[in-house]
């Protein structure tokens, strides 16, 4: 009996043992639940397709119910932070801003420590790129989102491009000015252009719409080059610096020069009739043509095959910056964008109420691994990218031969709006169109050469402001964006700009343009005088 005891005892303790043991890995294999929003490109797949984000939670010990939003996210936005309630995770460029930082600062981690233990990756971009760490860090020393750095940005994210077939059939010589532009633009309204029997169908000028939060890529203020205005990221909210001086176009008596032309363009019918009011999708759709007619003359964009697609880009070239008039002997500029096309500022950033801040931390230090970063801006090694074996990476064509490199990276991944560091030395060969890029920006390049760096741009995404400044700063744009962008869509389609102009000036000024302008003018002045170099 004693050995029969003995041995069901033994037994027990085995079991009991055996349990823990089950009990005890099961523990470790139990991944961490987190929620996370995804602002993303709307030609962005659903990121449960993304194998190497996959693999991203798997290695950080985390599974992330996503939600993934592709429009209207500054309403939803808005109605989270005013809640009080935001996911532990919210990923995409600059979807929240250093001002709603300042506005609810209780609602983000303050990230320091945990990057310290956690995240050995984003360490190491702070290092090898000290300027990311300033990008990163509010005036307080709190870091709330963290930024990105990829190395294949370029001067410029707006080209211009003609359809040189169209020129060819009609006889005409590639436009060198704007008057030279506006002729030709009339011809090919007058003209069947593109050859097919239909003189009703080509769309001669066409450009992105204008959105209420001011301009941005692929917008015609980029002929403010032609007046001498260097603008940054397309125009923003009008800001721009001459001299070391800050100023805003929406006040300028150059801007009027613009205005006038596209006015008088929209009079000429070289402009659709909803330039200003449908949405992207059909901006981007309507270049793409019909099999191997083309609809649009001239117009602007990212690169060739990424505005017409593979079929069409053969019939268009792109163009430099153009002169105003034969008689105008100024130097032109054009919109210098690449402190926004090489770095993001706030590409992820987490709850001050996350379930588990370690495990959120160690998901956002796999993002900044290079192998990992490389995957979130041109999608799987094995389907996007080749591993070659030696140490380097080689960006594979899409699999889709009718697709584009550009339209299949952001089809495939999260492309410029996910958070990355690729370092200089990632041994990688980029996508066929940042290649193409390289040589459509070449007759750019005298006009992007001639820009002072130091005293013509403001470089808005190292300048950090004071809360209170970030409010008053805020509070001024919106309500300078409401009344002008408004003013510029009218002038445009309406005319009027002359008679309107000094009443339009004025009702500026009372809401505040000096007053910001100031503003940006101090901190302007004090980043010149605490600027690193890099």
């Amino acid at each position: 009996m004693k050995k029969n005891l003995l041995a069901f005892l033994l037994i027990t303790i085995c079991m009991f043992m055996l349990a823990g043991c089950i009990s005890i890995g099961t523990m470790k294999k139990s991944k961490v639940k987190l929620n996370a929003i995804i602002v993303k490109h709307p030609l962005t797949q659903d990121v449960a397709n993304m194998n190497w984000l996959k693999e991203a939670e798997k290695n950080a010990g985390v599974e992330i119910e996503w939600q993934e939003v592709t429009s209207d996210w500054e309403k939803i936005k808005q109605e989270m932070l005013l809640s009080g309630e935001i996911p532990d995770l919210i990923i995409g460029s600059n979807a929240i801003t250093d001002a709603e930082f300042a506005q609810y600062p209780s609602l983000f981690e303050d990230l320091p420590e945990l990057i310290e233990k956690h995240g050995p990756n984003v360490l190491q971009m702070f290092q090898d790129k000290p300027e990311t760490q300033m990008i990163a860090t509010q005036l307080d020393g709190k870091i709330y989102g963290l930024p990105k750095y990829q190395p294949f940005g370029t001067e410029t994210a707006t080209r211009q491009f003609i359809n040189k077939q169209w020129l060819d059939n009609l006889g005409l010589d590639v436009p060198t000015t704007w008057d030279e532009l506006f002729a030709v633009l009339v011809a090919f309204k007058e003209n069947d252009a593109n050859g097919n029997g239909d003189s009703n169908d080509e769309i001669p000028m066409d450009f992105a719409p204008l959105e209420m939060g001011g301009f941005h890529f692929f917008h015609p203020t980029v002929l403010l080059g032609s007046v001498g205005i260097t603008i940054t990221n397309g125009g923003g909210q009008g800001y721009f610096v001459e001299d070391g001086v800050v100023k805003n176009f929406f006040v300028d008596e150059r801007a009027k020069e613009l205005i006038t032309f596209l006015h008088k363009c929209w009079e000429a019918g070289v402009l659709t009739e909803d330039i200003i009011s449908r949405d992207y999708a059909t901006y981007q759709s309507v270049a793409r043509g019909n099999g191997d007619i083309a609809n649009v003359g001239f117009t602007w964009g990212w690169e060739i095959s990424e505005r017409f697609g593979n079929t069409l880009a053969p019939q268009y070239i792109s163009l430099p910056s153009l002169q105003v008039s034969s008689s105008s002997d100024k130097q032109v500029s054009w919109s210098y964008d690449y402190y926004g096309l090489t770095y993001g500022s706030n590409m992820v950033q987490m709850s001050a109420n996350a379930k588990d801040k370690d495990a959120a931390m160690k998901f956002i230090n796999e993002l900044y691994d290079p192998i990992v970063s490389m995957q979130v801006l041109f999608g799987s090694i094995g389907a996007n990218i080749s591993d070659n074996g030696d140490g380097t990476y080689t960006v594979l064509p899409p699999e889709d031969l009718g697709m584009d490199p550009a339209t299949w990276k952001w089809t495939t991944t999260w492309g410029d709006y996910g958070p990355m560091y690729i370092p200089d030395s990632l041994q990688l060969t980029p996508s066929a169109d940042l290649e193409a890029v390289i040589d459509q920006t070449k007759p750019l390049k005298p006009a992007l050469d001639s820009i002072d760096k130091e005293k013509s741009l403001y470089p808005e995404i190292f300048i950090k402001y004071s809360p209170e400044d970030y409010y008053i700063l805020t509070q001024l744009n919106t309500a300078l964006m409401n009344f002008s962008m408004g003013a510029f869509g009218k002038w445009i389609t309406e005319g009027g700009i002359d008679e309107e102009w000094d009443q339009y000036a004025q009702q500026l000024e009372s809401i505040g343009i000096t007053r910001s302008i100031d503003m940006m003018q101090k901190y302007y002045d004090e980043y010149q005088v605490n600027k690193i170099e890099f």
